[in-house]
Formats: C-alpha cells, sequence, structure tokens
C-alpha cells in the first residue's frame, strides 16, 4: 500500500494548485484541475502569462477586433480553500488579475494604439461534488481516494470594478457582470498508482453576460457562449506530469447598439507540464494556440503560461512535524 507520506503531500499541493489556476486567462482551466484532496486546504498562486491575438483575453467573451494584434503580459494572484457540504467535496476561490494590455489596430492604413494598465475584474468561483467519491475528511480517506467517474456543478461570477475608461475599447476591467455554469468531468483511466496516472477529462461551460453600457459611447451586448475543454493527462514521474489540451469555443456573436457581428468557432490546442518542487510548491508551464483563425474575423489566440504555487493543509503539516520528531 502506499504511505501516507509519499502520496498525501503530492495530492493536497496538486489540488490546490490545480483550484486556484481555474479562472486564469481566456478561462482555459488546466488539467486535473478537478481532482479532489482534504477538506481545509489552501493555497496561493503567482500565475504569470503571455498573450496575443485579436481579442482581449482578459474578456472571457473573446469580441474580436478584426486585423488588430493584441499583447497582453498579465499577473494573477488570490486564494483558495476547500470544504466539504454535506458529505460532498467543495471549493470557493478568489482570483485577481492585475497587468498591461496593449492594442494596434490599422485604418486606413493609419495605426490605431491602446494601452491599458491596472487590475482586471476579480472572479469568484465555487464548485462542489455531485458525483463520485464522499469529501476526503482525513488522512485514511486520502490514502484510499480515486476519482473512478467524477462529476462537478461549478459557478464562475466576475465583479465588475476592474479598471476600465469608457474612451477606449481595450480595457483590463470589462464594466459588466458576467460568469458561467459548468458540469466539470474526471474519468480514471486504469490504476491510481503515483508516476502511472492517466485521466481523460472534459469541462463544459456556458458563458452569459450582461450588456456594457458604456461602451465608447454605446451598449456593447454578447451572446451566450459555449465551451469545451478536454485533456488527456498522465504522469511520467511521481513529480512530473504532462497533458495534452484540446478547447473548443462557439456562439457568443457580439453586438453594438444591436448591429450584430459574428458567432465565434474556435478550436484550439496546446500542452501542459506540471512539477512539483516540494510537498508545498508546484511549478507548471503551459501553451495554447488557436487552430482555424485564417480569417480576419477568426478568434485568433496564443497563450504562453507559467506558474508557482504554494499550497498548505494542517493535517499535513502536522504529520511531517510528527515524522521529524
Amino acid at each position: 500500500m502506499t504511505t501516507v507520506k509519499n502520496r498525501s503531500p503530492f495530492i493536497i499541493l496538486l489540488f490546490v494548485f490545480l483550484f486556484v489556476f481555474s479562472t486564469m486567462i481566456n478561462a482555459q482551466v488546466p488539467p486535473r484541475f478537478y481532482w479532489h484532496s482534504l477538506s481545509g486546504g489552501k493555497a496561493v498562486p503567482v500565475i504569470g502569462m503571455s498573450v496575443n491575438g485579436n481579442a482581449n483575453p482578459l474578456d472571457p467573451s473573446h469580441h474580436v477586433t478584426a486585423n488588430a494584434n493584441i499583447e497582453a503580459t498579465i499577473v494573477l494572484t488570490g486564494f483558495a480553500q476547500t470544504f466539504k457540504i454535506s458529505e460532498r467535496a467543495a471549493t470557493l476561490a478568489i482570483l485577481v488579475p492585475v497587468g498591461h494590455i496593449s492594442s494596434e489596430v490599422f485604418l486606413a492604413n493609419q495605426p490605431i494604439i491602446d494601452n491599458a494598465n491596472g487590475f482586471g475584474d476579480p472572479m469568484l468561483e465555487f464548485d462542489i461534488n455531485i458525483l463520485g467519491p464522499k469529501a476526503i475528511k482525513n488522512i485514511p480517506d486520502l490514502i484510499r481516494y480515486e476519482p473512478g467517474f467524477s462529476l462537478d456543478l461549478l459557478i464562475d461570477l466576475a465583479i465588475p470594478i476592474g479598471k476600465y475608461d469608457n474612451s477606449q475599447s481595450l480595457n483590463l476591467g470589462q464594466n459588466r457582470w458576467y460568469g458561467r455554469l459548468a458540469s466539470p468531468v474526471v474519468w480514471q483511466l486504469g490504476p491510481w498508482i503515483p508516476s502511472r496516472r492517466t485521466t481523460l477529462e472534459f469541462i463544459p461551460s456556458l458563458w452569459v453576460f450582461s450588456d456594457n453600457t458604456d461602451f465608447l459611447g454605446s451598449t456593447l451586448s454578447s451572446d451566450p457562449m459555449f465551451e469545451l475543454e478536454s485533456h488527456l493527462t498522465r504522469d511520467f514521474h511521481k513529480d512530473l506530469w504532462g497533458s495534452l489540451d484540446m478547447i473548443l469555443i462557439t456562439g457568443g456573436k457580439a453586438s453594438v447598439d444591436g448591429v450584430s457581428g459574428e458567432n465565434l468557432n474556435m478550436t484550439g490546442a496546446g500542452f501542459t507540464l506540471g512539477y512539483h518542487i516540494n510537498d508545498n510548491l508546484q511549478f507548471t508551464l503551459g501553451y495554447i494556440t488557436s487552430l482555424n483563425d485564417d480569417d480576419p474575423t477568426d478568434l485568433r489566440m496564443d497563450s504562453f503560461k507559467i506558474s508557482l504555487v504554494f499550497g498548505w493543509h494542517p493535517l499535513i503539516a502536522g504529520m511531517k512535524r510528527l515524522e521529524e520528531n
């Protein structure tokens, strides 16, 4: 049997990293995001992102600006807490973006340049498991944990208090409420043994948006948008894992004062690598790019992400103190 010493810190750290990384730019969550662990865990992330495309990476409606080149350097930080509700694993987190965005658009052969700096809209997230193993309440539960087939209910809500300038179209804050309802699925493939774990994961999501009534003196509306993320993950070593990632986006047609644009129809692909530096610290890097983006009105996106996340749990900390004595 796998001992608590070599297994539980790994799962604790993995969970808290995945949880706090949920509301990243473009809403594309990382693989192994919905693995669950001990109730009572906490985490603080520092996540850096470099994004290039033709839509504001801090706006999940992906309002495309044709012939634009938008670049962003973003840092995200936040806090996450795990707990249980009626024997079901639950999580609550907040993540706040800060950084710089710039865009260049050519109209009549003349460049129009916008820049934005500061804080974006903070996002709250609540997740609860509705099908799968019960909440992990102690070390014996943790040792026995296997996801099998797990289904969660997820709610995200952005609070529109980020920096916003109504004289330009590019902003870190979006000046409107938005959020999503999702049903993440984790499907365990094969044995649940460190260095041999494999999962297939799906996250179908429906995004909804209120109107921005002060968009360059007009009203910006967005239809609901459907998003499907999928990940095939595999352990390479007990401390190293990787994933092949896919994302599909459709819908989300934008309208400005009733003049409609086009529905989004984007397919993206990428990879993620994760490495456990120690029992409390994880390093990850990932890349994703759009595939069907030849037309100027198609959503174009290239994103590189790197993170360090510190996670802890009082039971694990107490266990380590006992082992040291």
